[in-house]
C-alpha cells in the first residue's frame, strides 16, 4: 500500500505493519535503548542490592517518558523534519500519522511513566528528576535550535539525567558520586553530538536549525569544542581514581580516552564527514564503556 506523501490535508492510508513502525520510529528506539542502559547502570553503581520489582518499574517508567519527550519532540519539529532527507520519512512530515494522535499518545504514556516512577518506594526524586528531563527536552532544547547554537549544551543536561533516575530510584536521594555519572554523560555527549552536526550540517541549514557546524564552514570553531569537551570528558573520567576506583578502571578508562581524543584529532586535521563519523562511533564504544567498566569496577574492588 502506497505511503507516499500527500498534502498536508491528507493522511495516508496505512497497514498495521507500517502503523506499528510508524510508533517506533515515534519513540526513536535508539535513543529509548541508550537512556534505559545509563539508568540501569546509574542503578547498579550504587551498589546497593536492588529490588526486581523496582529495577522493572524503574525502567518501564523512565522508557515511557523518554519515548514520550521523543515523540513531543517529532510534533515540535515535523516542519523541520520535512526539510531533512534523514527525517523526511518519519510518520508526522511524511503525513503517516496525525499530529493529534501522536501529541496525545505522547502526554498519555508520558504521564503513565511518571506515575509509575512517583510510586517507586524510594519516593518521588526518581519521577521528579524524569518530569525535568522532559520539560529540558521538550521546551527548552527543542526549540533552542532554531536560534542558539548553544542548544547542544542545553540539550546535554536531559541527556545526563537518567543515570540519576537510576540512583535515585535505589536511593531516593543524590550524592557526589551520582554526580559524576550526570558529569560524563554530559561531557560525552558535545563532541558526540557535534559529529552528528558535522556530517548532517547541510541537511540542519535547510531545515533552518542553528547547529554550531552550519555556521562554521571551515571546521575549525567544531573542532576546537569537540578537543576541548573530550580533554574535560578524559579529566571527569579519571576522577574515579580519586574515589578508590580500582586499576582495571584505570587503564581502561585511560585508553578510552586515548582513542577517543585521538578521533577528535583526526577530525581537527581533516574535518571531513568520514573522520566526524569515526568521532561518532568511537563515542558510542566509549560511553558503555567507560560506564561498564564504573560499575564492573563498584563489584570487584
Amino acid at each position: 500500500m502506497s505511503t507516499q506523501v500527500l498534502s498536508p490535508a491528507e493522511v495516508v492510508p496505512i497497514t498495521a505493519s507500517v502503523r506499528i513502525s510508524d510508533y517506533v520510529q515515534l519513540i526513536r528506539p535508539k535513543i529509548a535503548v541508550m537512556v534505559l542502559v545509563t539508568a540501569w547502570l546509574g542503578m547498579l553503581w550504587t551498589g546497593d542490592a536492588i529490588d526486581t520489582s523496582v529495577a522493572v518499574a524503574m525502567l518501564l517508567g523512565t522508557g515511557m517518558v523518554t519515548a514520550s519527550a521523543s515523540a513531543w519532540n517529532q510534533v515540535l519539529e515535523r516542519s523541520t523534519d520535512a526539510r531533512m532527507r534523514r527525517t523526511e520519512n518519519r510518520p508526522l512530515p511524511a503525513r503517516r500519522m496525525r499530529v493529534a494522535e501522536a501529541s496525545l499518545t505522547a502526554t498519555m504514556v508520558g504521564v503513565l511513566g511518571l506515575i509509575i516512577l512517583g510510586r517507586l518506594s524510594s519516593g518521588p526524586l526518581a519521577a521528579g528528576i524524569a518530569a525535568s528531563s522532559w520539560l529540558l527536552y521538550v521546551l527548552a532544547y527543542t526549540p533552542a535550535k532554531r536560534w542558539t547554537v548553544w542548544n547542544t549544551l542545553m540539550g546535554a543536561v536531559p541527556g545526563a539525567l537518567p543515570p540519576l533516575i537510576g540512583w535515585s530510584a535505589v536511593r531516593g536521594s543524590l550524592t557526589g558520586e551520582a554526580m559524576l555519572l550526570f558529569a560524563i554523560l554530559f561531557c560525552w555527549q558535545l563532541p558526540h553530538f557535534l559529529a552528528i552536526a558535522w556530517i548532517y550540517r547541510d541537511q540542519y541549514a535547510a531545515a533552518g536549525l542553528r547547529m554550531l557546524p552550519n555556521l562554521d564552514a571551515s571546521g575549525r570553531r567544531t573542532a576546537a569544542t569537540m578537543l576541548i569537551s573530550m580533554i574535560v570528558l578524559a579529566g571527569v573520567s579519571l576522577w574515579p581514581l580519586a574515589l578508590d576506583a580500582g586499576w582495571i578502571y584505570g587503564l581502561g578508562v585511560l585508553l578510552a580516552n586515548v582513542g577517543f581524543i585521538g578521533c577528535g584529532v583526526d577530525f581537527a586535521r581533516r574535518r571531513q564527514p568520514q573522520t566526524a563519523r569515526w568521532v561518532l562511533k568511537a563515542s558510542l564504544v566509549y560511553l558503555p564503556l567507560v560506564l561498564g567498566l564504573l560499575v564492573l569496577d563498584r563489584y570487584v574492588s
